[in-house]
């Protein structure tokens, strides 16, 4: 049986053809692309999870990589050449140490409520913490929970996993390797501090210098 004529038009392009656009797009864009973004910029018939997979084997080895980001895709510098991409002048942020726990308690725990933080920090969280850390699209409101108040909880976001080459959470460092990495100290069980205490009191001489390329 002999296809009508105009059924042509809506024949999507040869996969070759399909995985040089999923690398246009996602060169061209700084954060991440989900698959649904794809299908929508993309010509009607095409399979942009089957040219990712494609394009990601053949960028294997090559001095970029196709990575997963949460539930998006980006192109990266491959992770063991990152060092050539340093710059001469660096931006220096600085976070309190209320901020990096808080945000460390939001990744291993997430979602949490605030008082969830401040129950395992043993001590309440500032406004200002939280509002710094949304500021810097590292943590974002989750789903309210179902439960009396009904209080918001806070989740990490792509740019947090992006920042430190993450996929997803579950690809944080393990207590042990976080010790190895003389990232932790030993610390007062959560709870034995007096919640009525303040951050300002234990950051007042305790900054954080962290550095972004």
């Amino acid at each position: 049986m002999t296809k009508p004529e105009n059924d042509s038009l809506f024949e999507a392009p040869p996969m070759g053809e399909q995985e040089r656009m999923v690398e246009a797009i996602l060169f061209a864009t700084a954060e991440p692309v989900s698959i649904q973004e794809l299908i929508g910029r993309m010509p009607h018939g095409c399979d942009p999870a089957e040219a990712v997979a494609h394009l990601r084997k053949r960028y294997e080895g090559r001095g970029v990589n196709l990575v997963k980001i949460d539930n998006a895709w980006a192109i990266r510098t491959a992770p063991d050449l990152g060092f050539l991409m340093q710059k001469e002048t660096v931006e220096l942020r600085k976070l309190s140490r209320a901020a990096i726990e808080t945000l460390a308690i939001v990744a291993y725990h997430q979602p949490v409520t605030r008082a969830e933080i401040e129950e395992i920090r043993g001590v309440g969280v500032s406004r200002g913490t939280i509002d710094q850390l949304i500021e810097m699209e590292w943590i974002r409101f989750g789903r309210r929970r179902m439960t009396p108040g009904r209080p918001v909880t806070f989740v990490v976001t792509p740019t947090f996993l992006d920042h430190f080459g993450l996929e997803t959470a579950r690809d944080l460092p393990g207590l042990k390797d976080l010790r190895a990495a003389g990232l932790l100290e030993n610390r007062p069980p959560p709870g034995s501090a007096n919640l009525a205490d303040t951050e300002e009191d234990r950051d007042a001489e305790d900054q954080t210098d962290l550095f972004e390329e």
